[in-house]
């Protein structure tokens, strides 16, 4: 705990911006995080509470009470190896989690919680700042090679703990660059590609190599799956050459709204846009590039991906942006009675919507409208809920006038040509089949074959995938070695 009396004497701070004017001139990440003392100042706020709830909030289990303990009496190198005891990249999740946490914080029962994330944010630059973080070899090579597809956060946790124990593991990624979502998706506003190359390093040095551009298998016909492999390698021969495979692809499949007009140009998934400005950030050119500027650009989609594509639109200099939501406006406040220590369903206004975004909720889209093979338009409906049916409101059609349209759905599940050819199981979902039971954990019905991730659980958090791939990494080492002293 931090201070005893702490809960009492302080409020909660919150991590600051840059103002708006100055934000969107950019692709720079945008939150200050807390200093020094504003960081104790927040541990202080922690309370003996017996029951941390925190700790099973967060997907990790992070060590919350003891990290925010170790804070406020300015034991920052200890706040550092207990984060790190059950987070690999603290750096990810302390700039784009959104903290289920601080919603299980004791202190959110009847007040604003603990600032959780901004102290782990907090912890994790001045351990980047102090050269605490360091490789960490392992002693002894296992002369075991692991095969690992797909270098999201899954991918990464999973290849960090399974070369710290000394087996050999190769990080397979389509993409040019390694990162996931992390990479192309969420956008530099939010999360410094900067980040990434510093674990990247630091993994090559424990022993991890990187293939990028390197596809396995292949992926359907058509598909909008951001691609950029230059080379590709059939399952069959992964399993020839190492003595396990674990599948952390991710959930790439961007939900559809297949509606009248769907041919038209300029409709596109949030997951087509993202990763293209992700890119010539990065310096590189993007023949065609889609972009928003000077048009009137609708995102259909209420969740995080249509809150980026928000931000860009905005920093790419749309004339109007609009961000649909089917589902009714939630309340400003959840009843914390109901809902504690869950995840509460409130409006969530982010940093992109403070940037200038009309909001329209319970508004169901009916057509795309065009001219001459163009969008300009969209045919919409008003809808309540009744039941848990939706109900189209007579008279409420409208024509919203749009030259770009952005689909932020979430996603369906995995490609599945990848799970079809190692000839894993899928669940009703279309997801990995492979349970997280102890024994034999994460394991797939191919032998040798494993799966973590959204590519296993669905659309997730960055958070949820450290985990998986923590515990999946276990699984592996228990599979190759018969025992293992990794983390679950």
């Amino acid at each position: 705990m931090g201070k005893i009396t702490g809960f009492m004497e302080f409020g909660r701070l919150e991590e600051s911006h840059q103002s708006v004017s100055e934000r969107i001139k950019n692709h720079k990440e945008i939150v200050m995080g807390l200093d020094d003392a504003g960081a104790r100042v927040q541990a202080a706020r922690c309370m003996d509470c017996g029951t941390p709830f925190c700790n099973n909030g967060c997907p990790v289990n992070n060590v919350i009470p003891d990290f925010n303990d170790a804070v406020y009496r300015g034991d920052w190198k200890n706040a550092s190896a207990v984060l790190h005891s059950t987070n690999n990249f603290p750096e990810f999740t302390g700039r784009v989690c959104p903290a289920p946490c601080e919603a299980a914080c004791v202190l959110n029962v009847n007040d604003d919680a603990v600032g959780i994330k901004s102290i782990e944010h907090a912890i994790i630059d001045r351990a980047w700042r102090e050269g605490w973080v360091q490789p960490q070899p392992a002693q002894h090579k296992t002369g075991k090679k692991v095969a690992v597809v797909g270098s999201g956060p899954a991918g990464m946790a999973a290849a960090q703990q399974l070369a710290r124990v000394g087996h050999d593991v190769t990080l397979f990624e389509k993409n040019d660059r390694i990162g996931g979502l992390l990479r192309y998706g969420i956008p530099d506003f939010k999360l410094e590609k900067s980040h990434i190359e510093r674990r990247a390093l630091q993994m090559k040095l424990e022993g991890v190599t990187f293939r990028t551009g390197v596809l396995i298998g292949a992926l359907p016909k058509g598909s909008k799956v951001t691609n950029w492999a230059k080379e590709t390698l059939a399952p069959a021969q992964l399993q020839k050459d190492f003595d396990a495979v674990l599948l952390t692809g991710g959930a790439e499949q961007s939900r559809d709204l297949p509606l009248p007009g769907r041919e038209l140009d300029g409709i596109c998934f949030a997951m087509e846009f993202l990763p293209q400005q992700n890119k010539v950030n990065a310096g590189d050119k993007v023949k065609g590039q889609l972009r928003a500027e000077g048009k009137h650009v609708v995102v259909i989609g209420g969740g995080d991906t249509g809150s980026d594509c928000v931000g860009t639109a905005r920093r790419q200099g749309a004339a109007s942006i609009t961000q649909f939501e089917l589902t009714a406006q939630p309340p400003l406040e959840e009843n914390r009675s109901m809902t504690w220590p869950d995840w509460p369903l409130k409006l969530r206004t982010s940093s992109s919507h403070e940037e200038g975004c009309e909001r329209k909720f319970a508004i169901s889209t009916k057509e795309y409208l065009g001219q001459k093979g163009k969008l300009t338009g969209l045919k919409t409906v008003q809808v309540e809920w009744k039941n848990a049916k939706m109900i189209e409101l007579a008279g409420s059609e409208q024509i919203v006038q749009a030259d770009l349209v952005l689909l932020a759905m979430g996603f369906v599940g995995p490609v599945p040509t990848l799970l079809e050819d190692f000839g894993v199981e899928k669940d009703a979902r279309g997801n990995a089949k492979a349970s997280t039971d102890f024994t034999g954990g994460y394991a797939t019905n191919v032998p040798s074959v494993f799966a973590a991730g959204d590519m296993r659980r669905g659309q997730s958090l960055v958070v949820w995938a450290i985990r998986e791939g923590r515990q999946a990494a276990r699984a592996v080492d228990e599979f190759l070695m018969g025992v293992s002293d990794l983390p679950r």
